[in-house]
This record gives structure tokens, C-alpha cells and sequence, in this order.
């Protein structure tokens, strides 16, 4: 059988990453394509604990937990999860993630103010992940994107999650600042990281917030070109 295709959606915060990962899963399976779907940091799961205790602030403040340190945490989970995503491309089906290397390489990036450092850590990233841990790398990455400002506000409405003990938001999610540089460094990720195909969505036109089925009907179309032609 063909090998699959591989697509991951990120986005900045509140941008609706994880719904509109959904339903792109959703009408894929209901068109009949073969789907696989994946979500990480993958929580509850014994690969992705030290990352639980990382986003609860476990390890320390956001400051003190580098760049490469916090990195490491998501890549073991990724790399924990490779071996099932490798079988699924494998026997040729469509997987579709929410966020992936991308998310690091958001996060991440956005502690550092230097760009030498900046593009020397994307660099080391890229080796960590895709080559010395072997994981799959992605057809397209597409950036969901939302002025910081507007998903901090956005942040606040989302649902209990189990993996922050009671709190609302993670370390990232309640750092304004934070938000800021993550955003800008996700867009610096489109224009200059080469390791992945990046895309751009903007979910936000003439100052007004897209609705849900607006940016699907635009991930399809985006999506849609890299799709195996059905018999």
C-alpha cells in the first residue's frame, strides 16, 4: 500500500486548534478516506508526565525551565508515539495531528530574544526530533493564526482540563508576554523554517473573528491537493 499523507494543524493560542483538527478528521472519515488521529502533548499518558508537570509549573516558572530543557519533555512523547504514526503512514493512511514538532518550535523558540540563538535552537530541534529520534515528519504544518491578544481572552473559555489540577490556564497560556513572543516566533516559523512545509491561515479578517466553518472550508481546500485520489 502507498504511503500515507501527514498533516499537522498548530496554531497560537485560542486559535481553535484542537476543533478544527477534529472535524477535519471527522469529514475525512466520513468521505470514506482511510484516517488516523493523533493529539499531542498526549496527556494522561506515562510519556507525557514530565510535560504535565512542566505546563503545571512542577519544574519551575516559565523563565526557568530553558528552551531545550522544555523541548526534550514534548520530543520523548513524540518520539514514544512515532512507532504507531510510522504504521499508520505505512499502511497508507491520512494522519492528522493536532500540534507536533511545530509546537516547540513555537513555545519554545519564544524564550529566546537573540535570534542566532533562535535560529541555532530551531536547528537542534529539527536534528533532535527528526533525525536522531527518528520521528515521522509532516506533508504540511498549518499555523491557525490569532493575534495573542484576542486568544489570551479566548483562553479563559475553554473547559476544565484534567492535566492542570483545577488551575485555567498552563504556564504558557498564562503569561501574556509569553503568548506574544510565541506568536511571533510561530509566524517567524512560516517564513524561515525549511525542515517543514509551512502554510499560514489567518483566522481573522477585516478585525472580525472567522467563524468555525469558515476556516474549515479553508483547511480543506488547503489540505485537499495532498489528498490519494479515490476509486
Amino acid at each position: 500500500m502507498s504511503q500515507g499523507t501527514f498533516i499537522v494543524i498548530d496554531g497560537t493560542d485560542g486559535s481553535g486548534k484542537g476543533t478544527q483538527t477534529k472535524k477535519l478528521y471527522e469529514r475525512l472519515s466520513t468521505e470514506g478516506y482511510p484516517v488516523h488521529l493523533a493529539d499531542f502533548p498526549r496527556y494522561g499518558h506515562p510519556a507525557a508526565y514530565s510535560v504535565e508537570r512542566y505546563l503545571r509549573g512542577e519544574y519551575g516558572s516559565l523563565k526557568e525551565v530553558s528552551a531545550k530543557r522544555a523541548a526534550l519533555f514534548y520530543a520523548l512523547d513524540r518520539h514514544d508515539a512515532s512507532f504507531e504514526l510510522r504504521e499508520k503512514l505505512t499502511q497508507g493512511s491520512i494522519v492528522i495531528s493536532n500540534r507536533y514538532v511545530s509546537a516547540s518550535k513555537g513555545h519554545q523558540t519564544a524564550k529566546l530574544s537573540d535570534p542566532i540563538e533562535r535560529q541555532a535552537f530551531v536547528q537542534w530541534l529539527n536534528e533532535v526530533e527528526y533525525e536522531i529520534l527518528g520521528i515521522p515528519k509532516p506533508d504540511l504544518t498549518i499555523l491557525l493564526h490569532l493575534p495573542a491578544d484576542v486568544g489570551y481572552e479566548l483562553i479563559a473559555k475553554k473547559d476544565d482540563r484534567g492535566y492542570l489540577d483545577g488551575k485555567k490556564r498552563d504556564i504558557h497560556e498564562a503569561d501574556p508576554e509569553h503568548l506574544r513572543a510565541a506568536e511571533q516566533a510561530y509566524l517567524e516559523m512560516v517564513r524561515e523554517d525549511k525542515a517543514e512545509q509551512w502554510e499560514l491561515l489567518s483566522c481573522v479578517k477585516d478585525g472580525q473573528l472567522l467563524s468555525i466553518e469558515t476556516i474549515h472550508a479553508q483547511l480543506w481546500d488547503m489540505i485537499f491537493p495532498l489528498l490519494p485520489v479515490k476509486s
